[in-house]
């Protein structure tokens, strides 16, 4: 709710600069999952951008209008999503749930504003944490506010790197750009600064698929491994603390999205030594 009460004002600022009248209404197309697995967090982003959005109009002068669009975690709906908010005429575009759906965004943006300057459209991602998407691929349409995965990876990697007691750390996350990029952040980071630590399993597991992790915590049980690094979301997430408690298994999850809708009552007192989590 923080950063996005800070999106809203700086939104407004720019919509100011672009829309000619200040009293017109600026409406915003805001794509997620908002069904399927990850349809809670998608609905939760929701419901928070609609509540800082009702702040802003409750006191008067500019006023935002938010539409929202499912693309059920899907790079091909998030194009479809976007062709709509597009044809609207919505200048505005929100995003968070999935960098696949992020990259899908951005590389639609590039190729649409550059043929139509005088309906560009601004992407405003607040979650989507691919580095790819302010790195390689870059472009001016696109402005992210959260942290990405280096910067949290570099973090989480310098509170192990200080731990001497942790000697084995088991990666496991969702196989797509996120997940790849945070299995590959932490083998690169963990290798600079404690090399002694061995990387004892990097599973990629298929994104909203698995039912049931307890095949997944028998890995990392056998690996001996008691340090997990993962940036699972929805319930990902969920499914996976839940096999990990029943199987009483003796570890401390790193996370990224420990914070994430729906989490913190998925882990319950059980994860108040056994996670921690970053976040910006």
């Amino acid at each position: 709710m923080r950063a996005i009460n800070v999106m809203l004002p700086t939104l407004a600022a720019c919509a100011f600069s672009i829309a000619a009248v200040a009293a017109e209404t600026v409406r915003i197309g805001h794509i997620d999952p908002l069904s399927g697995p990850f349809g809670s967090a998608g609905q939760t982003l929701g419901k928070h951008i609609d509540a800082a959005a009702e702040r802003i109009n409750a006191k008067g002068g500019l006023r935002f209008e938010v539409a929202h669009f499912d693309n059920k975690a899907s790079a091909q709906d998030t194009v479809s999503a976007l062709q709509q908010i597009v044809d609207s005429g919505i200048r505005f575009v929100m995003q968070g749930g999935g960098s696949n759906a992020a990259h899908a965004i951005s590389d639609y943006l590039a190729k649409h504003n550059s043929r139509n300057p005088d309906k560009a459209v601004l992407y405003l991602n607040y979650a989507a944490q691919d580095p790819a998407l302010t790195n390689d691929k870059c472009n001016f349409w696109h402005f992210r506010f959260d942290a990405h995965v280096d910067m949290k990876l570099d973090a989480i990697t310098n509170y192990i790197a200080a731990n001497k007691s942790i000697k084995s750390v088991y990666l496991l996350n969702q196989d797509y750009a996120f997940g790849q990029a945070i299995a590959r952040a932490a083998r690169e980071m963990l290798a600079k600064k404690r090399p002694d630590i061995k990387i004892v399993g990097d599973d990629l597991h298929p994104m909203g698929k698995v039912k049931d992790f307890s095949p997944y915590v028998a890995k990392i049980k056998a690996s001996g491994a008691k340090t997990v690094i993962s940036g699972n979301w929805g319930t990902d997430f969920s499914l996976l603390i839940k096999a990990s408690k029943e199987s009483e298994l003796d570890t401390t999850f790193y996370t990224l999205n420990a914070h994430n809708a729906g989490a913190p009552t998925s882990i319950g007192a059980a994860g108040a030594d056994a996670i921690k989590n970053v976040s910006a």
